[in-house]
């Protein structure tokens, strides 16, 4: 079973090969990396000192040997990433540390800066090519089996293709993550991710989904009550709120990605009956007059900024038009005496990247009010990692679910 259907195969890769001729193969890239420019043969005979000069300079290397030692070369270019990074780190400065730009917090300046090492990280190790045959086969020494990865990632191969080892790793990872799945306290059983599909690994949110208290419009519906999860990914929130006892969850989702996998975990989870599911952005698309629900909750990407990623897509909202968006039209969708529950971090707040008092502005601009808000610190390692470069907004983060009711209605 596969997700995907296959990308254009329009990208190609060009390359010299050792008789001197010209070569080409269609290039694969999830993440919409463009095809290397400069591509040159590999195998276990270059040394990691010359292949990590070679991606630093743009040229990527295509794979011919053992495919263990090419696992092996992209952890010796990484450990030599961070080595180079540690010297610069390490290096006195010949001039005085640059200052942030006018009005710009030094944390927010260093996560500016980690996003761009990150971002170069990925680039250079991004540079280590595979080989595939039609079918998703490596045609390698030692190379695993990884056609159910690809399959579900990508959709039908049925002609070779080129692509970087570090994403076809993103690619091995989230196929194990879908087959294990991931524990779900607050919901007793586990949700299985798919690839590009944001993970629900930090389930301190879902504590608090599991722990508030159900609106009385709600409860006054019975039977007939009806809940809407927007943006709903994994279908994790759905599966929560149905579990407890919501008699009808709609399901909102605009990616095929994330409905498919919200399908399927609700499947899994013997919830097709209560949940539908329905493709579209944010809400319920009107008929001739908005469709309006007791209760309506939202956890948008926490942090305003473009995505690098389909999985990131859960993590950065371009100019917080997914949280615009639900807090505007929250009210019109809302029943008397209905709650509309925002699940958002503070991390955007402590980074300088959003006030507290714009998030209670455009609350506010939308013709809300906040009825009661629940408050969890996160349990995730980062927060306790002083290594980490942002650990100073980690260490005091805290989720939030804002209970949140049209402006006329009794709070």
């Amino acid at each position: 079973m596969h997700d995907a259907a296959p990308p254009p195969l329009s990208p190609t890769l060009h390359w010299t090969g050792d008789d001197g001729q010209s070569h080409e193969v269609a290039w694969r890239s999830l993440a919409g990396v463009p095809a290397p420019k400069r591509v040159r043969l590999a195998d276990d005979t270059l040394s990691a000192d010359a292949a990590y000069r070679l991606v630093c300079e743009g040229t990527a290397l295509l794979w011919q040997g053992d495919f263990q030692q090419a696992r092996q070369m992209l952890q010796a270019l990484g450990r030599r990433m961070d080595h180079s990074a540690q010297r610069r780190g390490q290096r006195k400065p010949a001039a005085p540390p640059v200052a942030p730009p006018e009005g710009m917090a030094p944390i927010t300046q260093a996560f500016h800066l980690h996003r761009k090492a990150q971002a170069e990280r990925a680039r250079i190790l991004g540079l280590l090519l595979i080989p595939f045959e039609a079918g998703h086969r490596i045609p390698l020494r030692r190379a695993p089996d990884v056609q159910a990865a690809c399959l579900e990632a990508h959709g039908p191969a049925d002609a070779p293709y080129a692509a970087s080892l570090r994403e076809l790793q993103g690619l091995i990872g989230a196929h194990e993550w879908r087959k294990k799945g991931v524990p779900v306290p607050a919901l007793g059983a586990s949700i299985h991710p798919h690839h590009g599909v944001f993970s629900p690994v930090r389930g301190e949110y879902l504590d608090l989904l599991r722990d508030a208290p159900l609106p009385a419009a709600l409860q006054a519906q019975g039977a007939q009550g009806e809940a809407w999860d927007i943006g709903t990914g994994t279908g994790v929130i759905a599966a929560v709120l149905a579990r407890r006892g919501v008699p009808h969850v709609l399901a909102t989702e605009l990616a095929p990605r994330a409905l498919a996998c919200a399908q399927d975990n609700l499947q899994r989870l013997g919830l097709g009956q209560r949940v539908s599911v329905l493709q579209t952005d944010l809400f319920p698309l009107p008929g001739a007059s908005p469709r309006r629900a007791a209760l309506i909750v939202c956890n948008p990407p926490w942090l305003p900024g473009h995505p690098s990623s389909a999985v990131e897509q859960a993590i950065y909202d371009p100019d917080s038009r997914m949280l615009k968006g639900f807090l505007n039209g929250l009210a019109a969708h809302l029943l008397p005496g209905g709650e509309g529950w925002l699940i958002l971090s503070d991390f955007a707040e402590r980074l300088g990247l959003r006030s507290r008092e714009q998030l209670l502005g455009w609350i506010a601009q939308a013709g809300l009010t906040v009825a009661g808000r629940l408050d969890i610190r996160p349990r995730h390692g980062k927060a306790q990692d002083r290594g980490d470069p942002l650990h100073a907004a980690r260490s005091g983060e805290v989720t939030s679910l804002w209970r949140l009711q049209g402006a006329s209605q009794p709070a």
